[in-house]
């Protein structure tokens, strides 16, 4: 452990480094700390909040890999809004509450959770360590949690649920091609998976600027992963395997509201639809058909609409009108911020950078921790704020600062 910290307390010195502390400018992950120097722990058991995992990631990640978790599309407005938004919600506590047995158990779409602490879909992750995915599944596992699982996984879905000993969602990108979809689809479900995420909010690129500052400052050479040419990405990606598809395909620009019925036909898998963040597309999932709503603007990595997803989540959870699930991610850093959107009606709270940190920083035993944190927060806060249980979260437990 000492010699690990050495190590780490090195890099953070070295001039080396120098572009990656431009991360540290990055405003969605700086508005929690105080402007005390930053310390590398050196075990996950040192850890205090999900902040000091990301320090180690910061140092211990090739510099492209850093930037492409780090960073958000265009001037990174998105990217911000989604903490700052945070902070114009406030906690209003209801006293003399028995407290003293606070349950974090809740339900969403028939699965009985331990907690509505989600693993959100994050693809490629053993560009943050070896294990990559399966770190990720086992320590779901360990700590009782839900995992969705990225089609841009870098393992395949059958050792990923064998890994978390129970089935994962199965996110989907569906390309241009509905063949490509309609393979992936039945694999995912005949290896277990009982529901599918489509992710709509990438109908369109994305200019991920700050990404590609990252990306020309790694001198590396990396072709040994990624290959030499331009289609080679995606044929390193195990769910693509007997697709036939390259990386010309991924354009989902076409696709409408009629892709549910698609899936509904070519699946018996439940629907989730993700990237909503409109009370008229919110509306159009449940006449659609689809079975839940996830609220999200892709970590700030989509548009740059400059608006955080929890500002969206008020309208989405009043379109829907109870007649599904509403979940959401994008920003959930702390406890605080998790009982924040279950207040405003959110039934499941998804985590994407906090966990890949920790994986970045120690593998699954840091993802275990991360876990054990949020959950720690979120059931102490669920006793200042007087709320039992999940459902005893409600609306009159915060209020908007200007509203």
């Amino acid at each position: 452990m000492d010699s690990r910290r050495r190590f780490l307390q090195f890099l953070a010195a070295s001039p080396l480094l120098g572009l990656t502390h431009a991360g540290r400018l990055l405003a969605d992950e700086t508005l929690d700390r105080t402007g005390l120097a930053d310390h590398l722990i050196g075990s996950p058991d040192e850890a205090l909040d999900v902040f000091d995992f990301h320090n180690v990631a910061r140092q211990v990640l090739p510099t492209s890999h850093y930037g492409y978790v780090a960073t958000g599309t265009d001037g990174n407005a998105t990217l911000r809004a989604n903490r700052e938004a945070f902070r114009r919600i406030y906690l209003r506590a209801m006293r003399m509450v028995d407290t003293s047995n606070v349950s974090l158990q809740t339900e969403l779409l028939g699965e009985s959770l331990d907690s509505p602490i989600v693993l959100a879909p994050v693809g490629s992750q053993r560009a943050f360590h070896a294990d990559g995915e399966l770190a990720t599944a086992r320590a779901a596992r360990a700590q009782g949690h839900l995992q969705i699982l990225s089609n841009v996984t870098t393992h395949p879905i059958e050792d990923v649920i064998e890994a978390r000993g129970a089935p994962v969602w199965f996110q989907l990108y569906p390309t241009s091609k509905w063949s490509t979809a309609k393979t992936m689809l039945e694999r995912a479900e005949a290896a277990g998976a009982r529901v599918v995420v489509l992710t709509v909010d990438l109908n369109a690129n994305s200019n991920r600027v700050l990404l590609g500052q990252f990306s020309r400052a790694d001198e590396r050479d990396c072709s040994a992963c990624h290959g030499p040419g331009p289609d080679d990405w995606l044929k390193t990606k195990p769910m693509y395997d007997g697709t036939g598809s390259v990386s010309a395909d991924w354009d989902m620009s076409a696709m409408t509201w009629d892709y549910i019925a698609r899936l509904r036909e070519a699946s018996s898998m439940k629907i989730v639809v993700k990237g909503i963040v409109t009370a008229e597309d919110a509306q159009a999932c449940v006449e659609s058909g689809a079975d839940a709503v996830y609220v999200s603007n892709h970590g700030g990595r989509a548009e740059d609409s400059g608006w955080g997803a929890i500002e969206s989540l008020p309208e989405v959870v009043a379109a829907v009108d109870g007649r599904m699930p509403v979940m959401i991610d994008s920003g959930f850093r702390r406890g605080t911020d998790i009982f924040k959107a279950l207040a405003l009606g959110a039934d499941a709270v998804c985590i994407g950078r906090a966990y890949i940190w920790a994986l970045a920083a120690f593998g699954q035993a840091g993802v275990e921790k991360v876990l054990e944190m949020l959950r720690a927060e979120l059931s102490m806060v669920m006793g200042q704020m007087g709320a039992r249980s999940v459902p005893d979260i409600e609306s009159r437990h915060i209020g908007i600062r200007g509203g």
